[in-house]
């Protein structure tokens, strides 16, 4: 072993805690050696990609964008669904194909590459957009981006199924959102300074650094080294879908897990309406933006490697502890709406929850990801990821149109109030999971 491998391997070791790296789970002895290099591929790959999505949120920067370019507010109120559905509701589809793929890392790259362009798309509209059409491109920029996260999520959870061992996989996914934490975090600190200036550079800027970021994962991704995988069990679209339908139906385990992750999307469904009450203290000036990204970019960057940790050890735990911090989140957002005094007229209050709500859904994202990954063995792993994110995404367009009507009608006090209750289910339903770090 060289001086540079050796090198990497004691980083690999202090960073996981693990006093011998050759002792691998769950993944092939080639695939064992090559796991420190792979581990800090893996780890700037996931930095590129979560910095990136910090940079180009549907709930905090998007919508500012919009209002920049003039855009109708009906398409605002798109944008939530398009990312999140857009990207989950394909994955089933193409699970069959990937399975086909011996090595499969080319899906990833594919799909870094395709949010990079789409990136650079929104990038030009913050700069030359206006109006309808302006907002018009942008929707139709997110939904290429959306498909394109479809396909490296997928990808991405598999090929960190077959290079990254058990009790492992959530620490990298930790250290990844901790260091993209302190990335936003700065850029949260800048936009603060321009105040109540003009922003449409200033979004340009952001959007032209998540095209860069993007661009960082796809070749991170490339440079992967990845031993070939069994390629039986491939299958068409529809034979894919009937795969699902059957797990669904016959595996009580699975079913149970995406029962309650369908409850624990209350956290992200959550996040944009407590921003929207910030904003309308602020306005859609970059202060109020720098605010809010300050304190996502801080929440993510401390709660990220403890809750990788804690996921290593039981991923059901995370998502049950998450989903109680979720619903204390929004009992006190909902209670902003009744509360006499003047400071909930500030941003701050907002910010502040807004950030604690940030670190449950850290905890959401990062349970259930490493909760499904370490349920599925390698032969089903690529079909369990795309059909419970398939599953999740249908639930996402159905949930986005019931909670528009709720809000419609109780104010969103009222639906954070729902919201909570759907949190405390989660938590409810988490407990009764089995573990599977064991």
């Amino acid at each position: 072993m060289d001086d540079r491998a050796s090198s990497l391997t004691r980083l690999y070791e202090r960073l996981t805690g693990d006093e011998d790296s050759r002792l691998c789970k769950d993944i092939p002895d080639a695939a064992c050696h090559e796991q420190p290099g792979n581990f800090f591929r893996h780890l700037l790959a996931s930095l590129g990609n979560k910095l990136a999505d910090e940079l180009s949120s549907a709930r905090l920067v998007l919508p500012w964008l919009m209002g920049a370019l003039g855009a109708p507010i009906w398409m605002v109120g798109l944008l939530v669904p398009i990312r999140e559905a857009g990207a989950l509701l394909p994955q089933v589809f193409v699970a069959g194909y990937i399975r086909l793929k011996s090595i499969r890392k080319g899906v990833w790259v594919t799909g870094g590459v395709i949010q990079a362009l789409a990136a650079l798309v929104m990038a030009v509209m913050a700069l030359f957009g206006q109006g309808a059409w302006g907002g018009a491109l942008v929707l139709a920029a997110l939904v290429v981006l959306s498909l394109g996260r479809g396909l490296s999520s997928i990808a991405t959870k598999d090929v960190l199924g077959k290079t990254i061992s058990k009790q492992r996989r959530g620490t990298l996914m930790g250290w990844s959102g901790s260091a993209a934490g302190a990335v936003t975090l700065a850029i949260g600190a800048v936009l603060m300074l321009f105040g109540d200036r003009p922003g449409q550079l200033a979004l340009a800027i952001l959007l032209l650094i998540a095209t860069l970021g993007w661009a960082i994962n796809a070749l991170c991704a490339a440079r992967i080294k990845e031993e070939p995988g069994a390629t039986q069990g491939g299958q068409s679209i529809w034979g894919s879908l009937a795969e699902g339908m059957r797990l669904l139906r016959h595996d009580r385990h699975f079913l149970h897990f995406n029962l309650a992750r369908a409850l624990l999307l209350s956290s992200a469904l959550a996040l944009p309406y407590i921003a929207l009450l910030g904003q309308e203290q602020s306005g859609a000036n970059l202060g109020g933006l720098g605010i809010m990204i300050l304190v996502s970019g801080l929440a993510g960057m401390l709660a990220s490697p403890l809750w990788g940790k804690l996921a290593d050890r039981s991923s059901r735990k995370v998502m049950r502890d998450s989903a109680v911090l979720a619903t204390l989140c929004c009992l006190v957002a909902a209670s902003f709406s009744w509360l006499p005094g003047s400071w909930t007229q500030s941003i701050w209050p907002y910010a502040l929850v807004y950030a604690v709500l940030v670190i449950a859904h850290a905890g959401v994202r990062l349970g259930r990801k490493t909760y499904v990954v370490d349920m599925a063995g390698s032969d089903k792993r690529a079909l369990y990821v795309a059909l419970s994110n398939t599953f999740t995404g249908l639930l996402m367009l159905v949930a986005g149109g019931l909670l528009g009507g709720v809000a419609h009608f109780l104010g969103s006090g009222g639906l954070l109030l729902v919201l909570a209750l759907c949190a405390l289910g989660a938590a409810a339903s988490s407990q009764r999971l089995p573990e599977v770090e064991q």
